[in-house]
């Protein structure tokens, strides 16, 4: 379930500046669990993020920080995805990563209530995604919650850890919102 508009937000999402940008690099050398790819550290490209915010039509990354002190808490980022030839085919992919100190207090549910609000507002989109591991069950909770349906298993797809592992996807459309 979505977060009532009467509920006071806890979080805000907001974009990712220069001085965000040493912070986003030592959160990228601490990854762990469901996030850990083990891959190289990829710095935050700090003459890109001078020109500007870290979004564009095909992709973006919002830092998650908390309302009552404006402490980065985690970023959220998304990317298209095509399911067809025409512009009418695309989606946005999204996920989360939050510090874990702010992991399991509802945090993350807002925050992903507010992209999903975000993307159909500021795009044409019809599709807004996630995935998690089926092992994921607090991000399965907090999708479900955020106003996503649960749609199925994507079986091997995401390679991590070494192996293979099976992911659920979660979606919500334009047409859930109307509804």
């Amino acid at each position: 379930m979505t977060p009532s508009p009467t509920d006071r937000p806890r979080v805000r999402l907001r974009d990712v500046t220069l001085d965000d940008a040493d912070l986003l690099d030592a959160w990228d050398r601490k990854r762990d669990g469901f996030n850990d790819f083990g891959m190289p550290q990829d710095p935050i490209d700090r003459d890109i993020l001078a020109r500007g915010p870290l979004r564009n039509e095909r992709n973006g990354v919002l830092v998650v920080e908390l309302v009552a002190d404006g402490r980065p808490i985690g970023t959220v980022g998304w990317h298209r995805e095509i399911y067809g030839p025409n512009l009418e085919s695309a989606a946005f992919n999204f996920g989360i990563e939050l510090v874990p100190e702010a992991r399991g207090r509802g945090y993350g549910t807002e925050a992903q209530a507010l992209l999903v609000e975000y993307l159909f507002a500021n795009t044409d989109v019809h599709r807004v995604e996630a995935s998690t591991d089926v092992d994921n069950i607090a991000e399965q909770r907090s999708l479900e919650k955020a106003g996503l349906r649960r749609e199925g298993i994507a079986r091997g797809a995401q390679f991590r850890a070494g192996t293979h592992h099976d992911l659920v996807t979660f979606a919500q459309l334009r047409d859930d919102r109307e509804s």
